[in-house]
């Protein structure tokens, strides 16, 4: 071992410490895995000063650069977590890694052995901060109890942020405001437990108390728990935490007495500002839990109560909580079912004269611009700043969340990518039929969009995560979303899907829709299997796939296992951002989100992000050949031979393959790249760019558009594996999941669309989904399509779009190509023959027959001898190529 640390002779840490001239910090992680094992792996022994919270209670891994820590060793199983200060990027925030040391220190990882590691910090930790948390869960499927403990070590940020707010609170005294702007996945609850105990235990220079009180709103009962039970191990006596759950007099009495730490809910915020601004002879500390107040809290379902009754908000509009009327100046053009409880505390305070003799310490990972302007501090420029920021760039960089904009896809460009699907995949099979539509019909038709949500959900996002992915459809009011589970309960089951893929919605009070039925409908009616069980907690049994919400866990709702999300509601500022992040959740196999917006524009979305992650890149892919110009670049940087790539296709996808042989064929592309990087570094920077932008835009697109190219998903796989031996050695990224049981589980999700024949690396092609086989259409059809949504687009009147009409030519064209006497016509005749035969008969029966769903265009067209003479010739002409090319195939 390279360092212990010991405190009176105990030893309380240790360290591999690493100088990134030779070696880096992953090599440090990795020694830990491999050779500092808690039992001796020949004579499993237990190694003393490995145990878990009997021994060393952390250890580091540090290099010159960089700093990790974990507080358990399981060998490969360990989970180290980034230690950083985080680089610095010119907007108050930061990204991973570390900055430039001052010059008298040398060493990025300076502040560790300057500070963390200094005499008065470092007891303050294992007296302050280091504790044990015990959490039972309750698993939802089979009812098992399992107890889980977590050594809490401070992560950079929650040591910094902490030890900086006590140290201006002791300075300053009562009376001031500290906005402490963290990410979600920063831990927040933990960082207010220990700002919490601080502040109530804290002393200014002269030894006198700085705080009679600290009172914390929130209305999380884990953090209510986690407050006890933290606090309790450092004071080690009953009575310093008391939660206030009765009325405003236990309140009022609780804050008379002295207690320490009193925590109470948003609907009693109002009566705290009165009662403390009374008690002027006492020092209070109020810190505000905001950001995670849900909206499905019962303070807000009362301000909904209370907004709805009329149509829009006033510009002040009184509202009763906890029997006091508060006046809330809400912006007129705040929708009512998005009000929040930071509008709340904002408007209480905005509306009255804060006390002198309070202190307020808001958390919140997404501050709107009144919240900064309340509890924000002036910077150099005259703009209120957060007081500490640990930003969302700094958070997804450090793997604690997921970046929710990396597959963020608009309906629009999902349609422009689904259309490429439909050319090769029409006529489909009359099973297939709603699959084939998804990308063309009418975007604001519910039932349609549950086509869309369901098999999308069904074919891509099932089998993620271990097939227990799950997904959330965001509604735009309460009887939308009684139509949306409907629509989704009957093709669930029509289709055959509803014994492992069933819904929930989730949503406030009763609905009355005569249209879907006479009675009203409520949580409780509409998911009758769960039996009054809150739909939230139902969610995590395996059977529950996909959950409805309208208005309800958009914010501060916490379920890993969230994979993908349909948005049909229009979002912006703050809450597009509470809303997609419900995503951001990390867990085990899980490494990147999905999101389909009905509603919303990218550029839109992306300007509500941007607030709180400056440098967030999104991308709208609107041509889906950008794999095939990727693919190309590739191989002309001659950093890998094809036939590398085909040898390591065979041995990777052989069921039999071993690990050891798939290494032949990926090193020498590797030492390669290593004399381009001492050569062209430029060069190799651009081909690691390339070949990632590959990865990740195949991995994406392969869900939306059927490429049927074995080269791709050769490369794909190749490139998968080399990434690692190329990545960046300064690179904070140690991202460690294991590329080779990843693919195996993205072929086993790409087996309906094609098999891989190892022995001969052609395609062999499964039984299309339609006789007409799913081989790419050619350039001809495509511009057939296309000059028939033009000249019909210019025939017809009425406020059709395009999509209407490429999914009304898919359509008839599919009811067209299952009519056997059309294909024994197309078969004996020339093109001009085959459009004078039976032709017009069979296409008004066709017509007829879809004029339930196209009623619209079904109207004009036989109405109009004009029109529809005019569909006829076109529709002639692609149907007889269609037929030619079935022949063929």
């Amino acid at each position: 071992m390279d360092l212990v640390l010991f405190v009176n002779g105990l030893p309380v840490a240790t360290a591999e410490l690493k100088t990134d001239l030779t070696q880096n910090i992953t090599d440090a992680i990795q020694q830990y895995k491999k050779d500092r094992h808690p039992k001796d792996p020949k004579s499993r022994e237990p190694e003393a000063l490995l145990q878990f919270k009997t021994r060393a209670l952390v250890h580091f891994a540090v290099s010159t650069d960089e700093v990790f820590m974990t507080t358990k060793l399981d060998g490969d199983k360990t989970f180290f977590l980034p230690f950083n200060l985080g680089r610095p990027d010119g907007y108050g925030g930061a990204s991973a890694g570390n900055p430039a040391a001052p010059p008298e220190y040398g060493y990025p990882t300076y502040y560790l052995w300057h500070k963390v590691w200094s005499k008065d910090v470092w007891l303050d930790i294992l007296g302050n901060f280091l504790h044990l948390e015990v959490k039972t869960e309750v698993d939802a499927n089979t009812g098992a109890k399992t107890t889980k403990e977590t050594l809490i070590f401070p992560r950079f940020h929650q040591l910094d942020a902490v030890l900086r707010l006590v140290k201006a609170a002791g300075d300053e005294g009562a009376g001031h405001a500290y906005l402490v702007q963290h990410s979600a996945g920063s831990g927040k609850s933990n960082t207010i437990a220990w700002t919490g105990h601080r502040l109530a235990n804290l002393h200014n220079a002269q030894d006198d108390k700085v705080f009679d009180s600290v009172i914390v709103i929130t209305d999380r009962r884990v953090l209510d728990r986690q407050l006890q039970e933290t606090i309790s191990q450092f004071e080690h006596k009953a009575g310093v935490v008391q939660k206030i759950d009765e009325n405003s007099a236990q309140l009022a009495e609780a804050l008379n007495s002295g207690t320490q730490v009193i925590i109470t809910t948003l609907q009693k915020f109002p009566f705290v500002i009165d009662k403390v601004g009374a008690l002027k002879g006492k020092r209070f500390a109020l810190i505000i839990d905001e950001a995670h107040s849900s909206q499905s809290g019962s303070a807000a379902q009362k301000l909904r109560s209370a907004l709805t009754k009329d149509e829009r908000p006033k510009e002040v509009i009184k509202v009763e909580l906890d029997g006091k009327v508060v006046e809330v100046a809400a912006d007129v053009d705040l929708d009512p079912e998005d009000l929040t409880s930071e509008d709340v505390i904002n408007s209480v305070l905005e509306g009255r004269k804060r006390p002198e003799n309070v202190s307020y310490f808001a958390f919140t990972a997404t501050p709107k611009s009144k919240t900064l302007e309340l509890f924000g501090r002036t910077g150099p420029d005259g703009v209120p700043l957060p007081f500490h920021v640990y930003s969302m760039r700094q958070a997804i960089e450090e793997g604690f969340i997921l970046d929710v904009l990396q597959n963020y896809v608009s309906y629009k460009t999902y349609y422009k990518l689904g259309s490429v699907v439909d050319d090769k995949l029409v006529p489909q099979k009359k099973a297939k039929k709603a699959l084939a539509r998804y990308a063309v019909l009418h975007p604001y038709n519910i039932a349609q969009k549950v086509v869309v949500i369901v098999e999308h959900f069904h074919e891509h996002v099932a089998k993620k995560i271990g097939g227990k992915a799950k997904a959330m459809v965001v509604t735009d009011s309460r009887k939308a979303a009684v139509r949306y589970k409907l629509a989704m309960d009957k093709y669930l089951k029509e289709r055959g899907y509803d014994k492992d893929m069933r819904a929930l919605v989730a949503f406030s009070g009763n609905v009355d829709d005569l249209d879907s039925g006479p009675d009203p409908f409520n949580e409780s009616n509409m998911n009758p299997d769960i039996r009054g069980k809150d739909p939230a907690e139902a969610f995590k049994e395996n059977v529950y796939r996909v959950l409805l919400v309208a208005n309800k866990y958009q914010t501060g709702f916490d379920q890993p296992l969230l994979y993908a999300m349909y948005v049909d509601k229009r979002l912006s500022g703050v809450l597009a951002v509470q809303t997609l992040s419900r995503l951001n959740r990390t867990y085990p196999g899980k490494d990147e989100t999905f999101v389909l917006d009905f509603v919303n524009k990218p550029e839109e979305i992306l300007a509500a992000f941007q607030p709180y992650y400056r440098t967030a890149q999104l991308e709208e892919v609107t041509d889906p050949n950008i794999v095939h110009e990727l693919h190309i670049k590739l191989d002309q940087a001659g950093v890998y031979l094809p036939s590398e790539v085909e040898s390591f296709a065979e041995a990777f996808f052989d069921p039999k393959r071993k690990q050891a042989g798939l290494h032949a064929y990926l090193k020498p592309a590797a030492d390669r790249f290593a004399e381009l990087s001492e050569t062209e570094h430029e060069d190799a920077d651009q081909f690691r760019k390339d070949l990632g932008t590959f990865l990740r835009m195949y991995d994406f697109l392969s869900q939306l558009v059927a490429y049927d190219d074995p080269d791709l998903e050769k490369l794909y796989a190749y490139g998968k594996n080399l990434m690692p031996r190329i990545i960046e050695r300064t690179s904070s990224s140690i991202l460690e999941l294991d590329a080779d049981v990843r693919l195996t589980h993205y072929r086993l999700q790409k087996i309906g669309e094609q098999k891989l024949d190892l022995a001969s690396g052609d395609v062999i092609k499964l039984k299309p989904v339609s006789e007409a086989g799913t081989g790419a259409a050619d350039e001809d059809e495509k511009k057939q399509l296309a000059e028939i949504v033009g000249v019909m687009n210019d025939l017809f009147s009425g406020n059709l779009t395009e999509a209407d009409m490429v999914g009304y030519v898919a359509t008839i064209t599919g009811k067209l190509m299952e009519n056997e006497a059309l294909a024994e016509q197309a078969r004996n005749n020339s093109e001009q023959q085959f459009a004078l035969g039976s032709f017009k008969d069979i296409m008004t029966d066709a017509i007829i027959d879809s004029q339930d769903g196209h009623n619209a265009i079904a109207d004009q067209l036989l109405k109009d001898e004009r029109v529809f003479t005019a569909m006829m010739g076109m529709l002639a002409k692609q149907v007889y190529r269609a037929f030619e090319r079935r022949r063929t195939a």
